[in-house]
């Protein structure tokens, strides 16, 4: 009797005074650029479910109160802070951030799992639009648009 398939599981986080893609890119860039080191984030929680969040899974980044883009996790690090001795969680982070349709979220505190079937699409372009890019729309212009049914 074959084993159930591992489902794909994908965090979801706040990311604070951060409020778009563009800004994440660049900070995440200027990071590594500086200190040389791969791109991860420390967060204090290990996810129990590892395994599925391992498979296939991203960090989906709420930006001013919408999941705004993602990025593929590599891999969790179970780390230990020298200062405090407490545990943590590295997130290593593919360094694509890829932009996704805006669905708005409320805040809350550390990261919560997010079901595949939850997940907010990648950015598409509009079919027959000569390559116009629904990504090159201002965010506000974007929701109006969506919230009349017309995206």
């Amino acid at each position: 009797m074959p084993f159930p398939a591992v489902m794909t599981l994908h965090l979801i986080k706040l990311c604070v005074g951060i409020e778009t893609p563009d800004d994440l890119r660049a900070l995440q860039h200027g990071r590594r650029m500086a200190v040389g080191d791969a791109l991860v984030h420390t967060t204090r929680m290990m996810p129990r479910r590892a395994s599925e969040v391992l498979t296939d899974g991203a960090l989906y980044w709420v930006m001013k109160g919408a999941i705004r883009c993602r990025q593929t996790i590599l891999d969790l690090e179970a780390v230990t802070d020298p200062e405090t001795g407490r545990s943590a969680c590295r997130i290593h982070l593919d360094p694509a951030v890829v932009d996704t349709e805006a669905w708005p979220w409320r805040p809350f505190q550390g990261w919560r799992y997010l079901a595949a079937e939850q997940a907010p699409p990648d950015r598409r372009t509009v079919p027959g639009a000569d390559g116009d890019d629904v990504a090159a729309m201002p965010d506000e212009m974007r929701d109006a648009l969506r919230e009349m049914g017309l995206l």
